[in-house]
């Protein structure tokens, strides 16, 4: 029916539907919803193609806080995917409040199929000068066979805890009709919810976690087509995606009754007709508002209704256009970029995104949850969304190589929180090393010891120090509270005693964990960063602390860079020539083919047959020189044509280069099953294949820039392998780029094209696994840097100019 009378108010009246379905304050039982608690809750596709919050400024302490320039502070951060908004956030960063928000249309004949799509900033551009123009997500939907065109723009409200989505449709037919499909996931599970439909909105609440959902319309009421506005559920049973079978869902459940679930409710966006033709359009605001309470949840999304139309997308694009624009390299870093610096100005976007808003500084890996669709969300996880010292160390330096000191900093001054002490809770073990993974609040969620993640802050720490990002006062406290004590954890190691991990004994070099936390031993790419992180440490301990320790750390890095062919460079190898480094060895044999452990499910093998990019860790911070060779011969192997299991090196097309993890990886989708990894029931399979890494072309690209100046230094500029470097240089950083999808996000894994494809990826195109994963941005950025620079970004002089003139660094010509 048609209504009449005055402008719809921001309130849109729920309670007012059609004559067939009677408005109620206080549903019987012919109103709750059947089907408790629906069918088993899991998070959405982790290949989001955009990410988004509000750019949120500190305070003069480097905090969030009420004396923040832009305070008052938002809490919210959203996804979308190639379709539709997945998961949202409030409160800390990893906290879930929505798995989902779908926009659909229906028409008499059921819903009506989404042909295809675009994702990413419609009103993003870049001028003449790389000035970034406005970075404002957004999605446009076509209906098949042209029945639709839906555009929305998504947006967290600078000024408030609330999503809000701006859409228009044009819809071919007047009897279709635009619904929203909102799928709580509220206090991070998605199982444990409750909603309801109000007279002017519909809430959804678990425990202290409310959310409130209003539409706004932006047409004369006579002219709206008012259909059922509202109804709540139980997703797979009686939810409107599920009930939408065939015609229209007219069903308006207005609760889902005292039984906890996975609800979902349906909204009807109102739409207006044109009586003269066969057609119709809607425009209409979507707010969502989140709060401790409901009261508080209305409130936020009552304020951002109430806002101008379009106030909100101004503020949230004027915020980042500052933020971008404080960045003092990033025009620089465009200039090294070979997509006039796209790439480069999302990535600084995508990465400040990733950071929590109640802990500064709380940098985590990727806004996902890993091949989301069929992991649990019945109890709480954090998925990517948490802090693993390795990748923060990656993504703290990135701020600093664009140019915010700022975030660089509050990074560092965070780092204390994630640091085992005598205070850790569950603790009665050595002291001083860094926890393999936290919440952002710091609450352990897993205790493994990785040396690299010890090893690290202690790199950053003396790189910001350096830089000048931390005063030489800051750093004398810093040293003597947590840097040290890190040092000494790598020299004298000891056994921790927290939770589970009670019987692994650390000693130098020797981790329980390498850097693909698997597998215990001497790794290149540990090692790398522990001698690297004694060096510095003797460096800071030199200046702030005692000679005695610096000697000491010093020593210790001597150690293991003597030994690093004897222990990890197997010369007896089953791979080429037999000499190369190899990914990790149990002990300081390298020779004697020792049984590696099962990993994701493919059962292990000699560890001379494993394989991986680690060793070039080595180049990146000093400890090895490029032509060292050790390096050029275990080159040979990482880009070996080995049979397919073992094989790291891919091409895609005839120019752009990507690289595996290592050989035998299992963390990706069943190479035989093609499901998502650990989708069966019972867990891993041997049929998992790990995929593509885009940011392994960064980091082959940061050791083709340091042979570069060797080669230079040797043969002139003039010489052809000079051009042939150069060249090289520029394919990575295009496969880099490459490699991004329609959002400008870069994935954790790529499609290698090997097995069954029943998700249909595109070669090279991100995979379920986490999109956009902070760490790959992370080098794409560095490795701009190091272009731009003509030297490793990461380099670390001080341990370069100790073992220049190790006889392992030399040449075999």
């Amino acid at each position: 029916m048609k209504r009449s009378g005055a402008i719809v108010s921001a309130l849109l009246a729920f309670g007012m539907a059609a004559c067939s379905a009677p408005s109620v304050t206080s549903p019987g039982d012919e109103f709750i919803a059947p089907g408790a608690p629906g069918v088993t809750a899991t998070w959405s596709n982790a290949e989001k193609v955009a990410i988004g919050t509000s750019y949120e400024a500190y305070d003069s302490e480097g905090q969030y806080s009420d004396a923040s320039p832009t305070a008052p502070i938002s809490k919210v951060w959203f996804s979308l995917t190639k379709d539709r908004i997945t998961e949202v956030m409030w409160g800390l960063i990893h906290e879930a409040q929505i798995r989902e928000i779908q926009f659909v249309v229906v028409g008499p004949e059921g819903i009506i199929e989404v042909e295809n799509s675009s994702v990413g900033y419609p009103e993003y551009s870049l001028s003449q000068n790389q000035a970034p123009g406005a970075p404002l997500p957004g999605q446009t939907l076509h209906g098949e066979r042209g029945l639709f065109t839906l555009t929305y723009r998504v947006l967290a409200d600078p000024d408030r805890d609330s999503l809000v989505v701006d859409l228009s449709a044009i819809l071919e037919r007047a009897d279709l009709r635009v619904f929203a499909y909102v799928d709580p996931a509220l206090a991070n599970t998605g199982s444990g919810d409750v909603a309801r439909v109000s007279p002017s909105f519909v809430s959804a609440s678990e425990g202290g976690h409310h959310l409130v959902a209003k539409v706004r319309a932006y047409e004369a009421a006579e002219q709206l087509e008012m259909h059922h506005a509202a109804s709540v559920g139980f997703v797979g049973v009686s939810d409107g995606l599920t009930a939408t079978d065939g015609a229209v869902f007219e069903a308006q459940y207005r609760s889902t009754g005292d039984t906890p679930g996975n609800v979902a409710f349906w909204i009807e966006l109102p739409t207006r007709v044109y009586p003269e033709k066969d057609g119709a359009t809607a425009k209409a605001t979507l707010a969502i508002g989140f709060g401790e309470t409901e009261a508080t949840a209305l409130q936020n999304a009552d304020e951002s209704m109430s806002a101008p139309e379009g106030e909100i997308a101004r503020k949230y694009a004027r915020q980042w256009r500052d933020y971008l624009a404080s960045l003092s390299h990033l025009p620089v870093l465009a200039e090294a970029s070979e997509d006039r610096g796209a790439l480069a100005y999302m990535s600084a976007i995508n990465l400040k995104i990733m950071e929590d808003k109640t802990h500064a500084g709380a940098l985590i890996a990727s806004l996902s949850n890993p091949w989301g669709e069929t992991a649990s969300a019945d109890a709480p996880q954090t998925g990517y969304k948490a802090v693993w010292p390795r990748d923060f160390f990656q993504v703290a330096s990135a701020f600093v190589a664009m140019g915010d000191a700022d975030t660089a900093r509050a990074a560092y001054r965070y780092l204390p929180t994630v640091q085992v002490t005598e205070d850790t809770p569950a603790n009665a073990g050595v002291t001083g090393w860094f926890l393999q993974k936290t919440h952002v609040d710091g609450e352990i969620e897993w205790v493994a010891i990785q040396q690299d993640q010890t090893a690290m802050p202690i790199m950053l720490g003396w790189k910001l120090w350096q830089e000048g990002v931390i005063s030489d006062e800051e750093m004398a406290e810093s040293y003597r509270s947590m840097l040290k004590p890190a040092a000494d954890f790598l020299v004298a190691g000891g056994r921790p005693n927290i939770l589970w991990n009670s019987e692994f004994e650390a000693s130098l070099g020797y981790t329980q964990q390498e850097r693909w936390e698997e597998q215990e031993g001497y790794s290149p790419s540990t090692v790398a960063a522990v001698i690297s992180g004694l060096v510095t440490a003797a460096d800071l301990a030199a200046r702030f602390g005692d000679p005695a320790d610096a000697a000491r750390y010093l020593e210790a890095a001597d150690t293991l860079e003597v030994n690093l062919e004897n222990w990890m460079l197997t010369t007896t190898g089953d791979l080429g020539d037999g000499e190369y480094f190899i990914r990790v060895t149990r002990n300081q044999d390298p020779n004697d083919k020792a049984m590696l452990g099962d990993n994701n499910g493919r059962p292990g093998l000699p560890e001379d047959q494993i394989v991986d990019g680690g060793f070039l860790e080595l180049v990146r911070y000093g400890v090895r020189a490029p032509q060292a060779a050790s390096i050029q011969s275990s080159l040979e192997e990482l880009d070996g044509a080995h049979e397919d299991n073992l094989r790291v090196r891919y091409e895609f097309g005839d120019r752009l280069v990507g690289w595996r993890r290592y050989g035998n990886d299992g963390y990706g989708e069943d190479g035989a099953a093609g499901t998502n990894y650990h989708e069966i029931e019972g867990g891993n399979t041997p049929g998992q294949r790990g995929r593509v890494w885009p940011f392994f072309s960064g980091e082959r690209g940061h050791f083709e820039i340091a042979h570069l100046k060797y080669l230079q230094t040797r043969f002139g500029d003039l010489h052809p392998d000079v051009a042939a470097a150069n060249a090289r240089i520029r394919t990575l950083v295009e496969s880099m780029e490459a490699f991004a999808n329609e959002g400008l996000s870069l994935p954790e894994q790529v499609w290698d094209n090997v097995g069954p494809n029943p998700f249909g990826y595109e070669f090279g195109e991100g995979t379920n696994s986490a999109t956009p994963l902070a760490w790959t941005h992370a080098e794409y950025i560095k490795l701009l840097r190091s272009v731009a620079d003509r030297g490793v970004w990461d380099h670390y002089p001080i341990v370069a100019e100790r073992y220049a003139d190790s006889p392992r660094n030399q040449s075999e010509d």
